[in-house]
């Protein structure tokens, strides 16, 4: 399954997409870092919300983390391991894509 154009993505500026996982449609976070892309859903491990706080639009602290619009809980963009607030050790659900032909898509 597709899940968006690999050329809409701003290189290091998390971006939403919505994909069907395990047959349910899932919100994802999607973030690319140079010709690779990382994605985990877009829910947050403290108390299952949305990270974003308007559809598709993501908070960054001032050192590049990504923040939970809910509740302040800051996300490394590598691993997507949470590193202060509420849910501090965990980690957000990461689902594994691939670029194919310049569309990011789901790997089977």
């Amino acid at each position: 399954m597709d899940v968006t154009d690999f050329e809409s993505l701003v290189d290091g500026v998390p971006a939403e997409a919505e994909a069907v996982i395990d047959g349910i449609a899932e919100s994802l976070i999607l973030l690319r870092d140079g010709a690779q892309v990382r994605a985990w859903l877009n829910v947050c491990p403290h108390a299952g919300r949305r990270l974003d706080w308007a559809p598709g639009k993501f908070l960054l602290s001032k050192s590049g983390q990504l923040v939970c619009a809910a509740h302040g809980a800051t996300f490394e963009l590598q691993g997507g391991q949470c590193l202060a607030g509420p849910c501090r050790g965990e980690a957000l659900r990461a689902i594994a894509v691939q670029v194919r032909d310049g569309v990011v898509a789901l790997v089977n």
